[in-house]
């Protein structure tokens, strides 16, 4: 990554991810293995474990394409592994803020792992105030500006595995306004029957 066309924000949250990878070793999150600058500290490199798969945005829209749904034992393997590492980052007071799709890792052996953690802050007092993550996923906390603590990871995945199952997001608008309307509101549609309740 470049660190040249970067503002000080984006630096300190790559630094960041740096830090927060350092510190975690565990099967459901991105493995870290080392960092380094080049062309005189102009680029940062961030060495992780290679996710042979692609990630869970990828085989959403191949579904969708082929039109056909994820078989639900994979439904399964993917979910629990992504409630683990999410575990292991409340454990540390760890807050991801950035859970997505695009996020969660697969390997070719069924594994998936949690990544990108660049947004992710330990939250000192157990609550957070910057408003921050991708919009489909966000909780209604954080499109209100308020202040949200791991429960606002847990809303994200939520939406996410809705996403695994229906193959789009929970709530979809027109523009920024409709969609936090429908955020706020809780207002979806029931995900596709084709799965056991």
């Amino acid at each position: 990554m470049s660190l040249a066309n970067l503002s000080q924000k984006e630096r300190e949250n790559a630094l960041n991810e740096v830090r927060i990878l350092a510190s975690l070793q565990h099967e459901f999150i991105i493995g870290y293995k080392e960092s380094f600058t080049t062309d005189n500290g102009k680029t940062l490199c961030i060495v992780m474990d290679y996710a042979s798969d692609g990630d869970l945005y990828q085989k959403i829209v191949k579904h969708k394409k082929e039109r056909s749904y994820f078989p639900e034992d994979t439904v399964w393997r993917i979910l629990i592994s992504a409630v683990q590492a999410l575990c292991i980052l409340h454990n540390f007071n760890i807050y991801h803020r950035d859970i997505k799709s695009a996020n969660i890792f697969l390997n070719k052996n069924g594994s998936a792992v949690l990544g990108d953690l660049n947004v992710s802050k330990v939250a000192k007092n157990g609550m957070l105030y910057t408003q921050t993550g991708t919009p489909y996923y966000a909780s209604p906390e954080v499109w209100k500006d308020l202040p949200y603590d791991s429960k606002s990871d847990v809303w994200s995945l939520g939406c996410v595995f809705y996403e695994v199952l229906a193959l789009v997001p929970p709530f979809r608008a027109k523009d920024m306004n409709g969609l936090f309307k429908k955020v706020t509101e809780g207002s979806f549609v029931e995900p596709p029957k084709v799965f056991s309740p």
